[in-house]
């Protein structure tokens, strides 16, 4: 018999409703808030109204490009955290009523955990070969950084972490000191691709064992891109791509010098990249490097699943469904990282 799990994600920004069949994606619909470009970041107020507007349209979608009923869901799962309160209230919300009303299993899943999950998922006709455990994987986005050795589905240890902001808001605060259009990550990554990465040379932090610092390197990009306007007003025009080049040149080898001790240290098969910022051309490029000169497997989601969606968070809750693993309507969103994932 058929399992199918709808997955609804409302952590941040986007809306969006999935459902799948086993592991195969038979919908992902998303809705985009288009309202957070003017304040160049998103305002979580607007946020959770947009969501509130979007959540059924976007639910009625996705099950009818799955081509199913609603009495023919198995489970409902649903981001429970992290993310911003306000949004996250708007979907639990929706998939507790909507699950007690059908009489069916309630799933919360962990945001992160999803992220990493979305490697295990199939697109209609494609079956790509999944990661064998353990395996290394780097999980990169605009609110974490972590460095994980996943051992199962939900045994996921945490060898390092950002010890203050994290990578993808770097790549948006860089973005931001060149008046470039939020969300400034891919933006940078397409300039990058015509600059020279060792035109201007931004220094990384460097911490013992494998933790990540971003809040030093965004300050010196900040005061060397001021110090320059001074002398020239039009230093960013003059110099965007080599700029865009050196400062995602600078975030990716921070990246990548922790994933290289981390493959020294560990004897995994599989190396793997998660989140929003995997979508970067340049991480993906010396991933892929990392993974060759380690003799590892490069596991990378297409790009539509390395942002937020609810093909992820259904994924994640298909396994819990197959674990007997179910929530109450009292679970509560949480806003922070829980022991979700072990230190």
């Amino acid at each position: 018999m058929s399992v199918y799990i709808l997955g609804v994600e409302s952590s941040c920004d986007d809306t969006s409703a999935a459902v799948i069949e086993g592991t195969e994606i038979l919908s992902n619909v998303i809705a985009s808030q288009k309202v957070h470009a003017e304040y160049g970041g998103v305002v979580p107020e607007l946020a959770s109204r947009a969501h509130q507007q979007n959540i059924i349209p976007v639910v009625d979608t996705a099950l009818k490009r799955a081509k199913i009923h609603k009495k023919q869901i198995s489970a409902i799962a649903y981001t429970n955290g992290p993310g911003l309160l306000g949004s996250l209230l708007v979907g639990s919300s929706f998939a507790k009523a909507m699950a007690y009303s059908l009489d069916i299993p309630l799933i919360e899943v962990d945001h992160l955990q999803a992220h990493v999950l979305a490697n295990f998922l199939d697109k209609s006709g494609e079956h790509k070969a999944k990661p064998e455990f353990p395996f290394l994987c780097l999980t990169v986005s605009g609110g974490h950084t972590l460095l994980l050795k996943v051992n199962d589905y939900f045994d996921m240890e945490i060898l390092g972490r950002t010890i203050d902001d994290a990578a993808g808001e770097a790549f948006d605060k860089a973005a931001k000191i060149l008046n470039l259009p939020y969300p400034g990550g891919p933006v940078i990554d397409r300039l990058a691709q015509q600059g020279d990465p060792r035109k201007f040379d931004f220094s990384i932090a460097h911490l013992p064992e494998l933790d990540y610092s971003f809040s030093g390197l965004k300050t010196s990009f900040l005061y060397f891109v001021r110090d320059r306007l001074k002398e020239n007003p039009d230093f960013i025009q003059d110099n965007l791509a080599d700029l865009a080049a050196s400062i995602q040149y600078a975030i990716i080898r921070s990246l990548t010098d922790k994933v290289k001790k981390a493959l020294q240290q560990y004897d995994c098969k599989d190396l793997v990249i998660a989140g929003g910022v995997s979508a970067n051309s340049g991480l993906r490029g010396a991933m892929q490097q990392l993974a060759d000169r380690y003799h590892r497997i490069l596991h990378v989601p297409t790009i539509d699943l390395t942002t937020d969606n609810a093909a992820m968070i259904a994924v994640c809750g298909y396994f819990k469904y197959m674990k007997g693993e179910f929530s109450n309507i009292h679970a509560a969103p949480y806003s922070a990282a829980k022991n979700r994932l072990q230190a």
